[in-house]
């Protein structure tokens, strides 16, 4: 099969035609159709990063079943299904708790060495030489992956428009409703309006929030804001963006910020943001060496809480977003501006590097 393959940092992707293995008893094998290009990819091709090579990239999956393995029931050859990037094991400690989205067993095999729950990549070059694996690496003509990050489509939402439902929109699910568990009236702002932000935007109206605001330092993004939903914006290249939200909200500050992006700039605008005991989630995934900074004092006296948010919970909330969309409550497409072909993928990421891509860009692979 082609695959697009990252060969080694700042390195252009490569197309090979690499092999995959038959699923185990608890996997399945996805014929791919579509995958969002998502920021954590480009990450990774920048060595932001560290992830072993050759490794196919790519977790945004939505297309549909081909083999399952003998122990998967609920799924059958032929389904068309969405992946979540979190691919929960079902048996560590932290998925006995409830907390699937910080399974030890995904961080330990899968964003650490590539592979997954057995030790082995199901990728591979013609030779033997494991391609190692970024979640299930969609950005190939077939995938493999454990069957609790595989979702049934609901009928008449067509593949290309929930790609993306199983990263950003989860991810922003995750976010909104576990770490900040957003109210009807919370009013809440939403820095960087990406992939994430956009997705962030879309649900935060869904979940009845009062006012959002989008900060961002591009005008077409802040346009396309507006469009999903967003009730003001703020240009924070132009203007002093916690001053802004002040004032737009009556010199309160909002009850919740949400860093979309992984910097240290974004983080302190959504430090500065938010009103007395209110909350700082961190969604974007930072560099590991970015820092940002906080005054323990200011923190005590103004009682801020500030969390960490890495992704719903895969099993319990996928169901619930793709629900969403079935009834038109929630539309990923909206916030897609870019389709690409998989010969064209890396023009896709050099085009979300330069940041060109408003919302999500989605490499059409079939």
């Amino acid at each position: 099969m082609r695959a697009a393959v990252h060969t080694a940092v700042n390195e252009p992707l490569r197309l090979e035609d690499i092999e995959h293995a038959a699923p185990a008893d608890d996997e399945v094998t996805i014929e791919v159709a579509s995958c969002g290009a998502c920021h954590s990819d480009l990450h990774v091709r920048k060595g932001e990063l560290p992830f072993p090579t050759p490794a196919v990239l790519g977790h945004e999956v939505a297309g549909t079943v081909g083999e399952v393995g003998r122990a998967v029931s609920g799924l059958s050859p032929g389904d068309r299904v969405v992946t979540s990037f979190i691919m929960p094991c079902g048996r560590c400690a932290r998925c006995a708790a409830g907390e699937e989205e910080i399974c030890l067993d995904f961080f330990a095999y899968n964003r650490a060495k590539g592979q997954l729950y057995d030790g082995r990549s199901r990728l591979s070059r013609p030779g033997g030489e494991p391609v190692w694996m970024y979640s299930m690496g969609g950005l190939a003509q077939r995938t493999v992956t454990p069957a609790t990050s595989v979702y049934r489509v609901p009928d008449g939402v067509e593949l290309s428009d929930v790609a993306a439902v199983g990263c950003s929109t989860m991810t922003a699910y995750g976010a909104l409703r576990h770490a900040a568990d957003v109210r009807v009236g919370d009013t809440v702002a939403v820095i960087a309006a990406g992939g994430v932000g956009s997705a962030l935007i879309q649900l935060a109206r869904v979940f009845g929030a009062g006012e959002i605001i989008a900060v961002d330092i591009g005008a077409d993004k802040l346009e396309a804001a507006r469009q999903l939903g967003a009730t003001s914006t703020v240009n924070s290249s132009e203007t002093d963006a916690p001053a802004a939200i002040r004032e737009l909200t009556g010199g309160r500050g909002v009850d919740v910020a949400f860093e979309a992006l992984g910097s240290r700039a974004t983080f302190e605008v959504a430090r500065d943001s938010v009103v007395e005991g209110g909350q700082v989630v961190v969604v974007g995934i930072a560099p590991p060496e970015t820092v940002g900074e906080l005054n323990l004092a200011t923190i005590a006296r103004r009682k801020l809480r500030v969390k960490g948010s890495y992704g719903a919970k895969p099993r319990r909330d996928m169901p619930v977003l793709l629900d969403l969309v079935a009834r038109g409550l929630l539309r990923p497409q909206d916030a897609v501006s870019r389709h690409y072909s998989l010969d064209e993928a890396e023009e896709a990421f050099a085009a979300l590097d330069r940041g060109e891509i408003r919302g999500r860009a989605v490499i059409d692979v079939a």
